[in-house]
Order: structure tokens, then sequence, then C-alpha cells
């Protein structure tokens, strides 16, 4: 019994895992703030290879509106522009010699839409994640089951434990949606 009580922090760690990945992917959502993460999915063509762009330049933020980008390498400013406006971020690029400034535009209500139903269909993933999480879990029960490793009541209450554990992060998921969709809505 007390692996199967391990193995339900293992199960929590794997799902936890699925809820860290949807913060991050909403983390680069834009919600009209400038924010460093915004720029996490950037992708950049330098030294032959496609590399995030943290690993080329620093990213901050000087005002509420701005976002800064200092490359270290001047050859690589081309391609560090190539790589935001790449991305689709909405961002338009202003090269000052080594550092690119990018002003963020307010957001109009259709992009603020187009966002919320871009956070939902993260939200609905994160939740898949969990969901095939539980499914592995419930599958690894049923045969200790059967294969006699268990009893018909462990499996029960084992598989109960699982559930619930499922149920409170898919909570956790709808909650972060909700405060994502705030955010994104707030003018």
């Amino acid at each position: 019994m007390a692996s199967v009580v391990h193995d339900i922090k293992e199960i929590e760690t794997r799902m936890r895992a699925s809820i860290d990945a949807l913060k991050r992917e909403f983390s680069g959502l834009r919600t009209g703030r400038a924010s460093a993460n915004l720029l996490d999915p950037v992708q950049v063509m330098v030294y032959g290879s496609r590399m995030p762009l943290n690993q080329v330049a620093t990213v901050s933020v000087p005002e509420p509106r701005m976002i800064s980008v200092q490359v270290w390498d001047r050859s690589n400013v081309m391609a560090v522009d190539k790589g935001i406006r790449e991305a689709n971020l909405g961002l338009n690029p202003i090269m000052d010699g080594q550092i690119l400034r990018l002003p963020i535009p307010a957001l109009t209500a259709d992009r603020r839409q187009e966002l919320v139903k871009l956070a939902h269909k993260y939200a609905e993933q994160g939740k898949v994640s969990i969901r095939n999480v539980r499914r592995e879990a419930m599958d690894v029960l049923k045969k200790l089951e059967k294969d006699g490793k268990m009893s018909q009541d462990d499996h029960r209450g084992n598989s109960e434990k699982v559930q619930e554990l499922t149920d409170r992060l898919i909570k956790e998921i709808d909650a972060t949606l909700i405060t994502k969709e705030a955010e994104i809505q707030k003018v």
C-alpha cells in the first residue's frame, strides 16, 4: 500500500507539470502590459541553429508599455528582429543599435477575444493532459487488482484519491483561466 501512496505523489507531480506548462503558455499571452515573458516563445536563427531569444539577448521592461531587447552580438540583431516578427506576437521592433525596442500597442476588442479563445484552448490542453495522467494511473490500479497485488477495496480507495486529485487540479486550471481572462479583458 505504501508504494501506491508514493505513486499518488508521482501522479500529482506529473499532473502539476501540466499546470506549470499551462502557466508558461499563459505568460506568453499578451495582456496590453509589457512583460519579459511575452518573448519566451521567440526562437532566433543564429549560428546555424534555432535558439531561444534569451540565449542571445537580455530582455527587460523599462516602461509599462515597452520591452527592450539588448542583443549581445551585433551580428545577430537582424536575426533577433526577424525572430520577433515571425513569432506573430503583434510586435514591431524598432532598432536602435544593438537594442530593439518593442512598444506594446493597446489591444483591440477583437484581439482580446482571440486571446481569450487561445487561453481557453491552452486550458483545455492542460485538462486533457491531466486526464491522460489520471487514465494511466487508473489503468495501473486495475492491473494491480487484476494481478492480485491489490485488494478491491484498496483499488477503490486509490481510484478515489486519484479522482479527487484530478478534480482538484482541474479546478485549479479553471481558476487560472478565469484570472487570465480577467487580465486580458482589463482595459
